[in-house]
């Protein structure tokens, strides 16, 4: 299977074209903000490395969040609009499920769960709890550090996500950080969207948060 895949919800503009395991042409820019920008010359940059036209792609693979609002929202904005051109269906993965796929099986063994932590910016994290499989246990949610001893119980947890450091200080010896790289591996997203079936209308957003914008007021 041949899948474009990338990922806008964090810190970074990543693209990999991916065919059965095997990673064809990637690029990736760390940016705090400007993904919209960026996003699509990075496309057309791996597509023109690998010499693969949208038309022999099987999929599109994207992230849907949580993270950044304006980097979810770019993200699936190029998704809708290569799949209306192309007509290559596109699946959504959650960006707390491709960060837990990351960690490798070593260290799921040590512990009871996965604990996704991603920063949110704001103070406090995005986060999410799997199982050691992978299996998750409950939807994305938004915590402060400070609440998830009570919320983790007395499971140890292996963490990972940009919000991974911060989630360790607050859970002391029930949490331990991932050697996986605090950002989403597309290698692994494009794997994922292989094996999940796009839904009618396509991907949905998964914000958590509302957008953190200041409405203008209007003069009388």
């Amino acid at each position: 299977m041949l899948i474009l895949a990338f990922d806008t919800s964090g810190p970074a503009c990543t693209v990999a074209l991916w065919r059965d395991g095997q990673v064809l042409a990637t690029r990736q820019d760390l940016m705090e903000r400007g993904q919209a920008e960026a996003l699509m010359p990075m496309i057309a940059a791996v597509m023109g490395e690998a010499g693969i036209t949208y038309a022999a792609l099987d999929r599109i693979a994207v992230t849907v969040g949580p993270g950044s609002f304006t980097g979810v929202r770019a993200g699936l904005a190029a998704a809708r609009g290569l799949t209306l051109a192309s007509k290559v269906p596109t699946v959504g993965i959650l960006t707390s499920t491709a960060l837990a796929a990351a960690i490798p099986a070593a260290e799921r063994a040590t512990a009871d769960r996965i604990l996704v932590a991603i920063d949110t910016k704001r103070g406090d994290l995005y986060v999410q709890q799997f199982l050691a499989d992978g299996v998750a246990l409950e939807t994305p949610v938004a915590m402060e550090p400070a609440a998830l001893p009570a919320w983790i119980g007395a499971h140890r947890v292996v963490i990972v996500g940009d919000g991974a450091s911060a989630a360790a200080g607050a859970l002391g010896d029930h949490g331990v950080m991932s050697s996986a790289g605090a950002l989403v591996d597309v290698a692994l997203l494009a794997a994922l969207g292989a094996a999940a079936a796009p839904l009618p209308g396509g991907p949905a957003p998964v914000y958590v948060h509302p957008p953190a914008i200041t409405p203008q007021k209007v003069k009388a």
